[in-house]
C-alpha cells in the first residue's frame, strides 16, 4: 500500500529500486526531468545548486548537484576552500522541489515546506574546493509518505551524498504542510543588541551572522542580513528551518568555544513559527556536544543538536 501511494503520490513510472540491476545488461529505467531555477522557485540562477534529476525507482532517485565555491555560505580563502555544511541541507531541499517539479503539467503541488532536518558528515571525506566548483552525486529515496485525498502532506526525503565515489555525508528532510506565516508579535528585539564576531559563531562573513547577545547576556535571533540570499531570500518575516539550524549551530559554536570545523551532525526541528529576529535561544552541553531550544513568545518553536568531534 505504501509503494502504490508513493506511485501515485509523485507520479512514478519505472521499476521499483528494487528491480535495478537484478537483470544483467539493463539499464535501470530512468526519467530525465529538466530543471531551471525559476521552476524551483529559487530567487537568482547563482542559488541552483542541482544539475540533473533522475528517477531510478518508485521511491529512489538520482542527481548531480554542483557546489561552486563562492557560495555565500563559503569561506574565502586562496587556497582550499571547505564547503559549509549547509550547502547539503540546501541541495536536498532543492532536489525535494525538483521531486515536484517533476509531476505532470498542470498537477497540483503539494506545496510543503521543510520542517525537520539531520545531518551527517564525515569529516575526513568532506570535500574542498580548489578550483571553480565541487561536482557531487547524491542518492535521494523518499519514504513516510502520508497522503489526504490522493495528495501528498508530508513526506520524508533521505539524501546521500559523494564525491568522486566517495560518499562524505548524508541528509535527512521531512516536508509538511505550513504550520502558519505568522511570526509573534510579542518577541520584539530588546534595543542594544551586540553582534558576536564571525568568526565566533563559525560563519564566513560578518553578514552571514545569525544570532545576537541580548540584555542579560542571553541569546537571540538576529540576522545581520535580513535578505541573506540563502537563509533569507526574501527577507521573511518568520526563519526557515535552514535559517533556524544555521542560528542554532552559531549558538552552540558560540557557548561552547568551538571551531567549525568541529562540526560532524547537525539536527533541527520547527513546531511553531519563528520570528526572525527576537526569538531566544538556549544551548545545553550533552555528551559529544550541545542542544538547542528555540522559544518565541515564552513557547517553545524548535529544537536541535549539534555533535561535535574533538580529540
Amino acid at each position: 500500500m505504501h509503494e502504490v501511494a508513493t506511485d501515485q503520490a509523485f507520479d512514478a513510472r519505472g521499476r521499483r529500486h528494487d528491480d535495478v540491476g537484478d537483470r544483467p545488461g539493463q539499464e535501470p529505467v530512468i526519467r530525465q526531468v529538466p530543471l531551471t531555477w525559476r521552476g524551483l522557485g529559487l530567487d537568482t540562477m547563482a542559488s541552483l545548486l542541482v544539475e540533473s534529476f533522475a528517477r531510478l525507482g518508485r521511491r529512489c532517485f538520482a542527481a548531480r548537484c554542483q557546489w561552486p565555491r563562492l557560495h555565500p555560505l563559503n569561506e574565502r580563502a586562496l587556497g582550499a576552500v571547505a564547503h559549509h555544511p549547509l550547502i547539503m541541507a540546501e541541495s536536498t531541499r532543492q532536489l525535494a522541489l525538483a521531486l515536484e517539479y517533476g509531476r505532470p503539467p498542470g498537477a497540483v503541488r503539494a506545496r510543503l515546506e521543510p520542517v525537520s532536518v539531520g545531518l551527517g558528515l564525515r569529516l575526513r571525506s568532506w570535500p574542498v574546493e580548489r578550483g571553480g566548483a565541487t561536482d557531487v552525486d547524491v542518492r535521494m529515496s523518499v519514504s513516510d509518505l502520508v497522503t489526504e485525498a490522493g495528495r501528498p502532506v508530508s513526506h520524508r526525503v533521505t539524501a546521500e551524498f559523494l564525491h568522486t565515489g566517495e560518499s562524505f555525508g548524508s541528509c535527512t528532510m521531512r516536508f509538511a504542510r505550513p504550520a502558519g506565516s505568522a511570526a509573534p508579535a510579542e518577541d520584539v528585539p530588546l534595543p542594544g543588541l551586540l553582534h558576536p564576531p564571525a568568526a565566533a559563531v563559525g560563519a564566513t562573513a560578518a553578514g552571514d551572522v545569525m544570532v545576537a547577545r541580548a540584555p542579560r547576556g542571553r541569546l537571540v535571533t538576529a540576522p545581520r542580513d535580513p535578505g541573506h540570499p540563502v537563509l533569507l531570500a526574501g527577507r521573511p518575516a518568520r526563519m526557515p528551518l535552514l535559517a533556524v539550524l544555521e542560528a542554532g549551530r552559531q549558538a552552540v559554536l558560540l557557548e561552547s568555544g568551538m571551531t567549525a570545523a568541529a562540526v560532524i551532525g547537525l539536527r533541527a526541528d520547527v513546531c511553531a513559527p519563528v520570528p526572525s529576529r527576537g526569538a531566544l535561544i538556549e544551548t545545553s552541553v550533552e555528551p559529544g556536544g550541545s542542544r538547542f531550544l528555540v522559544t518565541a513568545a515564552g513557547r517553545p518553536a524548535a529544537t536541535g543538536a549539534v555533535t561535535l568531534w574533538s580529540r
